[in-house]
């Protein structure tokens, strides 16, 4: 597998461009929320950041890790498709997860990606192993491949750690279809992704959400494909536990979409 090397050169500080920081802060104080949302403008090359440093700050990537966690298993032979159904082990972890009965029954790879069963992931990491994932996240450059927890669910738990730059540096790794994975593999990928398409555009992402040392970390990344332009975007939003906020959930979409429409984007 080769080695990545535009990701060490999207993410120096020297390509970001601030744009109007107060302006971008709105919408996460509308929201009454703490984070970042990073832009790539792809036809311009521009960088557009809420909070450059906050921008290179890694976290865990919770469940937008799904994205090249699919990569990974259809590359490795896991899964053939993302019609390749994954069997219920009969029970979760509720205090870790949540309960979720909706989502315990066996399942595509597909339809996890969709509802976010975090289950069927950590299923297939565990057919995949640690010592597959490494390779594959090294060659990739994503985030600091460390997967050292106990724990086969590493991306919600431990010390994987990727920040909003790298996140949009991997996802136009994606589009470009330049990460180390076969042109099939990104095809299924990029289906599973699409969360809207209108006459426009074509908008595909991921959330992700874990509650890892005390804090909810939430995320939505992705990227909004028009005709003449492509959008990555990466939007994190971190709170404390114990400051309830109902509207978390939501804010990670409502926040990015109000900043691509703020920049005539979207």
């Amino acid at each position: 597998m080769k080695r990545i090397v535009f990701v060490a050169a999207v993410l120096n500080c020297s390509f970001f461009y601030l744009f109007s920081q107060e302006d971008l802060s709105k919408p996460f104080s509308d929201c009454n929320i703490k984070g970042s949302t990073t832009i790539y403008d792809y036809h311009a090359k521009k960088w557009i950041s809420s909070d450059i440093e906050d921008s290179h700050k890694g976290t865990l990537p919770a469940s937008t890790f799904k994205i090249i966690n699919t990569l990974i298993a259809l590359e490795t032979g896991v899964v053939k498709t993302e019609n390749d159904i994954i069997n219920w082990p009969g029970a979760t972890d509720t205090i870790k997860y949540g309960y979720r009965p909706d989502i315990y029954h066996n399942m595509s790879m597909k339809e996890a990606f969709t509802t976010s069963a975090g289950w069927v992931y950590v299923e297939l990491a565990k057919k995949i192993g640690k010592e597959k994932y490494k390779p594959y996240l090294q060659a990739s450059n994503y985030g600091n491949t460390d997967l050292s927890i106990n724990d086969d669910d590493f991306w919600n738990f431990g010390n994987l750690a990727i920040s909003p730059a790298n996140q949009v540096a991997i996802l136009i790794g994606v589009y470009e279809e330049t990460l180390p994975f076969k042109k099939t593999s990104f095809q299924i990928l990029k289906d599973m992704m699409v969360q809207e398409q209108t006459a426009d555009y074509t908008l595909r992402a991921k959330t992700g959400w874990t509650r890892d040392g005390g804090k909810d970390t939430g995320w939505w990344v992705g990227y909004l494909e028009r005709s003449d332009n492509v959008y990555f975007f990466a939007t994190r939003l971190i709170k404390n536990r114990a400051d309830k906020n109902p509207d978390f959930g939501a804010c990670r979409k409502e926040i990015t979409k109000n900043i691509l429409r703020q920049l005539n984007m979207l």
